[in-house]
């Protein structure tokens, strides 16, 4: 067996493909939200994506929406809008916007149907190719754990996905902006919440152990850590730490800082809670925010994160986003979009990416 760290070196050393252009990017917007056409409009004019790659779509303003509801107001006018502008193997990467639905509503569980808009949209290649997918349960990710592939169609059947959302408007205003600036530079920060042998906890060593240990703020005490400067990337298990009680941890994030956390429920919903809500027991009703008291993927974006994932509903440990394929990859040069959707094991599930997909650091110097 290869040791951890020559392997590292190794992938260091290869060649890493880097994302594609503006060309490759189809804009999903609901044409019923101020909100989501006001975020495509800027962003389309920051990057520069083909007016012919913004598909808009009257749907409802809401976030979460039935089978029937998506297949009508989303998958099926989408589909038409590629087939008929040639679009199907040349868009690589979907970005959804505010106010674009967030959750298909439906059966829990590992074998049930609820699922995100945006990984249900990942596996909508195979649907457009005349592959149909199954509904129920998570389908595996044909990306997943490609270090060194270069993500392209048809060697990848799915399309890579992002939203565009936050609290408000200048939240997603300055997810665009950090993107446009973003440098390789700054700390990754690996905070794991204690020293034991869970599959999470390895998975955020070995992270650190495939990063320059120049680079690394790492920790696996109990205590959890606070108030980091020059941070490009921030890994832990939130608020399913049990001693991490505040929602605000101080970070100074740079511009292109992403995170990941190991939660079931941080991206229930992009409704900004009030300022006195913090995290709590399942059993206090009084921690609950949108039926869940865990902690929130909109809170890093708005104190400046440029890209985060999230979850819907419960995805399970192993459909998490793996730190250890993730940070690398971007540290390496990969964009945003092919460096989350590498680290995360299906589609059709419960996944969310929030940020502009090809925000990317570059090569390391």
């Amino acid at each position: 067996m290869i040791p951890i760290r020559v392997l590292g070196l190794a992938l260091a050393a290869c060649a890493v493909a880097l994302g594609q252009t503006a060309q490759n990017v189809l804009v999903l917007v609901n044409e019923s939200s101020p909100t989501s056409r006001a975020i495509a409009e800027y962003y389309v004019h920051r990057r520069g994506i083909p007016l012919s790659n913004v598909c808009r779509q009257p749907m409802p303003v809401t976030e979460i929406v039935t089978r029937a509801q998506y297949d009508s107001a989303i998958a099926r006018p989408l589909g038409v809008f590629l087939k008929t502008h040639g679009l199907l193997d040349k868009i690589l990467y979907i970005v959804t916007t505010s106010d674009v639905p967030l959750r298909i509503d439906g059966t829990d569980g590992m074998n049930g149907d609820t699922a995100s808009v945006d990984s249900e949209l990942a596996a909508f290649y195979q649907d457009l190719h005349g592959h149909p997918h199954r509904l129920p349960g998570p389908l595996p990710n044909p990306f997943f754990g490609r270090r060194e592939a270069a993500f392209r169609h048809p060697d990848f059947p799915i399309y890579l996905v992002t939203r565009l959302t936050g609290y408000d408007f200048p939240d997603v205003r300055g997810i665009i902006d950090r993107a446009l600036r973003a440098k390789n530079r700054g700390r990754f920060v690996i905070d794991l919440k204690s020293n034991d042998d869970d599959p999470g906890n390895n998975w955020l060593r070995t992270a650190a152990i495939l990063l320059p240990s120049d680079r690394v703020v790492f920790d696996e005490s109990d205590r959890v850590l606070t108030n980091q400067t020059d941070v490009i990337a921030y890994a832990s298990w939130g608020s399913n730490d049990p001693h991490r009680k505040q929602r605000d941890l101080g970070f100074h994030f740079l511009p292109g800082a992403i995170v990941t956390e190991f939660v079931s429920t941080d991206a229930r919903t992009f409704r900004m809670p009030p300022a006195s809500w913090t995290y709590g027991p399942w059993s206090d009703p009084h921690a609950l925010f949108a039926g869940s008291p865990q902690s929130m993927t909109g809170d890093y974006i708005h104190q400046g994160a440029t890209g985060a994932s999230g979850h819907v509903s419960e995805p399970w440990l192993i459909r998490t986003p793996r730190p250890d394929y993730l940070l690398p990859a971007y540290y390496r040069g990969r964009n945003l979009a092919e460096s989350y959707w590498m680290s995360i094991p299906a589609v059709s599930w419960q996944n969310i990416v929030v940020g502009d997909p090809l925000c990317s650091l570059g090569k390391p110097d």
